[in-house]
């Protein structure tokens, strides 16, 4: 591993900055200790929005060209660190070495793409009502943006909401997931090497999650908050930004239902929930949560993706060939654990796992529970884990409702050969993204984001730098 992206100090107006306190970061295979990293507090986030605001007068007027030309470079200097990277992400998050290159990979898509992006952000030119004046319309980047990442996708949330920041003209403050500050830290070293202004990136590690976004929140300074995490904290800073009307782009919880219709390829579903469910042991915001199979083809699917799942390898993510690893700390652990056990009082069948590893001490079982129903806790909650909870249906309005029944609205699956039913799927179900015949939906080209209580806004795509945008009217006589 290149030690020279191995980062544990924070970093604010181009300088690595020590604090007076530190915290841990565990890897979640064994609890070993991989760094311990600076512990920021309100005051240092003070000061990266200080930076951030100094550096926006010049970064807000660099011309689209230079902007891309160093997203360009940061981009390619990600690339050619990808093992790095990668290595770095596996052993503080836990995730497979192989899904964890193929995140740095992801993750730099957005950057190429908004690198591109930059070079099209385009003003009108409109015909006034009476002739006599001119109409200007011109679109400017909003200001300093406050960015707070998950532990799920480190590295990729991060380039997905500073790239088109960056290429908008925007200056940012990132507080990283506490859980996985150094993938995060590695980025910024990298941004650093590829010659991004002092300033303009900056980003504050902390325990202190509570007062770091408030102070975000807080500041009249920051005009926008971007947030990928849980709804409840969501909630907590929409409600904090509106004292400063700051922009928000919110992507928020999932509760994804995967629909078979009689109709589906079975093997293409099965194929696809595996690759839905499993992907990061299940700690993903648009994995599969509900999984409607039509009665018709209920007993096959359990069968499949029961061997499906046997075959699955247990272990440390930077083992070969692993596909479940740990899942990220004790919280996580209980909370998988707690549905399962609900939901076997409850009336439904264990087929599969559906306990601890006894190989490895962090590790859930992946597990495919039968018999479930649609008031159980498991289908109510997002899972965030390894397990796969089947619910039989008969009809298409009937899980059409069954799906919608959830404030979530991030995103839906289904498998079905009836072209006339996928445009009823498109019109009825309530999500922001839907996966037909698909079991991944995700890429830079396209706008990821939810409805109802999964947030508002989109990342990605050419709607992805709207979000860090002011349009300006300018009438002239």
């Amino acid at each position: 591993m290149n030690k020279q992206l191995l980062k544990e100090q924070a970093f604010i107006n181009g300088q690595w900055i020590s604090t007076d306190s530190t915290f841990e970061v565990d890897n979640p295979f064994d609890n070993g200790v991989i760094a311990k990293v600076a512990n920021c507090g309100p005051e240092h986030t003070e000061q990266a929005i200080a930076a951030a605001s100094d550096a926006f007068k010049t970064w807000g007027k660099t011309t689209a060209k230079d902007r891309s030309n160093l997203l360009l470079t940061w981009y390619q200097l990600i690339i050619d660190n990808v093992d790095d990277l990668a290595e770095i992400l596996t052993i503080e998050q836990g995730k497979p070495l192989q899904e964890a290159k193929n995140e740095i990979i992801y993750g730099a898509s957005y950057i190429k793409w908004f690198a591109e992006e930059a070079l099209r952000i385009n003003g009108d030119l409109l015909p006034s009502p009476d002739g006599n004046k001119q109409i200007q319309i011109h679109k400017l980047p909003v200001g300093v943006v406050g960015i707070i990442t998950p532990w799920n996708f480190p590295q990729a949330m991060i380039a997905r909401k500073v790239a088109p920041a960056l290429a908008a003209g925007c200056t940012v403050v990132i507080k990283p997931a506490a859980e996985t500050p150094l993938s995060a830290l590695a980025m910024a070293e990298l941004a650093d090497q590829a010659g991004i202004p002092k300033g303009v990136i900056n980003l504050v590690p902390t325990t202190n999650s509570s007062e770091v976004g408030k102070a975000l929140t807080s500041s009249p300074t920051v005009r926008k908050i971007s947030f990928t995490g849980s709804t409840a904290v969501g909630k907590k800073l929409i409600a904090q930004s509106a004292d400063n009307v700051q922009k928000v782009t919110m992507e928020l919880g999932g509760n994804a239902p995967f629909i078979v219709f009689d109709d589906a390829d079975i093997d293409a579903a099965v194929d696809g929930l595996m690759a839905s469910k499993f992907r990061n042991s299940g700690q993903t915001c648009v994995c599969a949560n509900r999984i409607f199979v039509h009665e018709n083809l209920y007993q096959e699917f359990i069968k499949t993706i029961g061997k499906k799942v046997s075959e699955l390898t247990l272990g440390n993510g930077l083992s070969d060939g692993v596909q479940i690893t740990p899942l990220i700390n004790q919280n996580g652990i209980d909370k998988v654990l707690r549905l399962i056990k609900s939901s076997t009082e409850a009336g439904a069948e264990i087929l599969a796992g559906g306990h601890m590893s006894k190989e490895f001490e962090n590790i859930v079982e992946p597990t495919v529970l039968s018999n479930v129903n649609a008031d159980m806790d498991i289908a109510c909650e997002e899972i965030f884990g390894p397990v796969i909870a089947l619910i039989s249906f008969s009809d298409e309005e009937e899980v059409i409702a069954a799906a919608n029944q959830t404030l979530a609205g991030l995103a839906a699956y289904a498998y079905t050969e009836d072209r006339q039913r996928i445009q009823r799927l498109i019109q009825n179900l309530e999500y922001g993204m839907i996966g037909l015949n698909t079991g991944m939906l995700s890429n830079e080209m396209a706008p990821f984001g939810g409805v109802k209580e999964s947030g508002m806004g989109r990342e990605g795509s050419k709607y992805g730098v709207s979000d860090y945008l002011d349009i300006k009217y300018a009438c002239i006589q």
